[in-house]
């Protein structure tokens, strides 16, 4: 009813008591592509669609690296997580020139949610229009946060974010009990398989989405090393591949 007059600026409140900005911030995240992410007690998996405006342009990036144990997957307004995604390397840089470790999981989302709390409360300012997945491994094992415009961000076990992510929400809950003891082949599977969730019927997974997601790991015997995963999707052969630096590992689809 006073949308119009009420949504002028993020300082306003509607006599509703609601501030319309972020409320079209937490919407512009709902418009992405949608994104999975999913925790293990040994490792954490991000899967993304990867949505290109035309068959004239390229993919754009939803999977984006931070440090060697930290990946972000993104839904919203990339121009925005590529900002946020530049103060995050910033801090992970600042941690190892400074204290000459890694910076923990939880400490960068804390910086995250004060960074996006500021443009929430000033004048003149508008809320980042992006959400966040954010996979990462520490002295604390495999961690899935999510991040929301309105700053808040929490702690999950698995979570998904973007356009018909609600489909993609109910396979994690179906299953969210097997998850902790998933090897990382399987948990690949499920995050395809809550991916494919996000897609219309008529859609296959298989031969009408590309897709990328990045895995984070942290070996039990050598707990100094830590390794991001990039992986890929091949259409036409059914399969993920998972590429790190010398190592090659097939991941095979589920058949249904």
């Amino acid at each position: 009813m006073f949308r119009n007059q009420y949504d002028n600026d993020v300082t306003v409140w509607s006599p509703q008591g609601r501030i319309h900005q972020i409320e079209y911030a937490m919407e512009a995240v709902k418009q992405g592509s949608a994104t999975v992410g999913l925790k293990s007690r040994s490792h954490a998996v991000l899967v993304a669609l990867k949505r290109a405006q035309s068959e004239l342009a390229a993919h754009q990036k939803k999977i984006l690296h931070v440090d060697s144990h930290i990946g972000i997957s993104i839904a919203g307004l990339t121009a925005d997580a590529r900002l946020l995604c530049n103060f995050m390397r910033q801090e992970c840089l600042d941690s190892r020139f400074v204290f000459d470790r890694p910076l923990p999981v939880s400490r960068l989302v804390t910086l995250i949610g004060s960074k996006t709390q500021i443009p929430t409360q000033r004048y003149g300012r508008r809320p980042y229009g992006v959400g966040l997945l954010i996979a990462g491994y520490d002295d604390m094992g495999p961690h899935i946060f999510q991040t929301c415009p309105s700053a808040n961000y929490f702690d999950c076990k698995a979570m998904s974010i973007g356009a018909r992510s609600q489909s993609a929400r109910t396979y994690l809950e179906r299953h969210m009990d097997t998850f902790l003891d998933c090897e990382l082949n399987d948990l690949v599977q499920h995050g395809l398989r809550g991916l494919r969730e996000t897609l219309p019927a008529e859609q296959d997974l298989t031969t009408k989405v590309n897709l990328k997601l990045t895995a984070s790991s942290m070996e039990t015997q050598d707990s100094e090393r830590s390794a991001m995963l990039e992986c890929r999707f091949l259409s036409q052969k059914g399969r993920v591949l998972v590429i790190p630096s010398a190592i090659q590992h097939t991941f095979l689809l589920p058949e249904n």
